[in-house]
């Protein structure tokens, strides 16, 4: 890790996360999200649903602490199954 990138934290830092629109995708990243970073405020995410309503884009701004910490963050959220992808 450069050094320039070590310094950069604390950092609020948004999770961007795409998946089909249920009842249990916003449930599943909340939580993974939670697991790696604490509660999140509810003014701290974002929804927006797809123009046909098929797919959901959930936005949560978190406090990061560590290029690591991101980094399984991520990798948690690209194994669940209800997640198409996380940006």
């Amino acid at each position: 890790m450069s050094e320039a990138l070590s310094d950069a934290f604390p950092c609020d830092f948004p999770i961007k996360v795409f998946g089909r629109h249920d009842a249990g995708l916003e449930a599943a990243v909340s939580a993974i999200i939670e697991r790696h970073m604490g509660p999140i405020e509810r003014t701290r995410c974002s929804t927006r649903a797809s123009g046909d309503g098929n797919y959901l884009a959930l936005t949560y701004t978190v406090v990061a602490r560590s290029r690591a910490q991101l980094d399984e963050l991520y990798r948690e959220l690209t194994a669940c199954e209800a997640v198409l992808f996380a940006l």
